[in-house]
């Protein structure tokens, strides 16, 4: 294993992995984002009793993708945690839901000039309430499975969920059903 890249004094660390999803080394939040390493994403889609998606805007004051809209609550797996431990603290962290079966619908490959990820998307069932603790998150609205489509064509989407999450829900057997 490599050493850690771009760690500071308090850094929270990812594992940096290889195109198969294998840990090659240890990288800093930062230090992924600087150098765009291969690392460990999630995704949560929330939905609804009747079907509809939990949409939320970021804060403009994330580095990545400011101010614009996901259908997932997520973000880069800890370093020594799975993709489950992950999954349940992105959700906690972002939207106050704990406690809640995950279930997993699919992965993917996500890679740009800003990020490279192996993205794990996740589905939960719940009405809320929702609490916004750490400032990610800064507007919400429940989207319709039949208006999914035509409310993602007039908002500006993170990419990776634009790319995967989507995917993976409108794909074959749906994973809104």
């Amino acid at each position: 294993m490599s050493p850690v890249v771009g760690a500071g004094p308090v850094a929270e660390l990812v594992d940096v992995v290889d195109q198969d999803d294998r840990i090659v080394g240890i990288a800093s939040r930062s230090g992924i984002r600087g150098a765009n390493l291969c690392h460990r994403a999630v995704a949560v889609v929330v939905v609804r009793g009747d079907g509809a998606v939990l949409a939320h805007r970021r804060s403009a004051a994330k580095a990545l993708w400011p101010d614009r809209w996901d259908v997932a609550a997520g973000g880069a797996v800890d370093h020594g945690e799975t993709y489950d431990e992950g999954a349940a603290r992105e959700l906690a962290e972002e939207l106050g839901v704990r406690g809640v079966p995950l279930e997993p619908i699919g992965t993917g490959r996500y890679r740009d000039r800003d990020v490279d990820e192996h993205l794990r998307v996740y589905r939960v069932r719940h009405e809320g309430p929702f609490s916004f603790c750490d400032g990610e998150v800064v507007e919400t609205c429940w989207v319709a499975e039949t208006d999914l489509a035509g409310w993602v064509g007039s908002h500006r989407l993170v990419p990776d969920s634009a790319a995967v999450v989507l995917a993976l829900l409108s794909g074959p057997g749906g994973a809104l059903a």
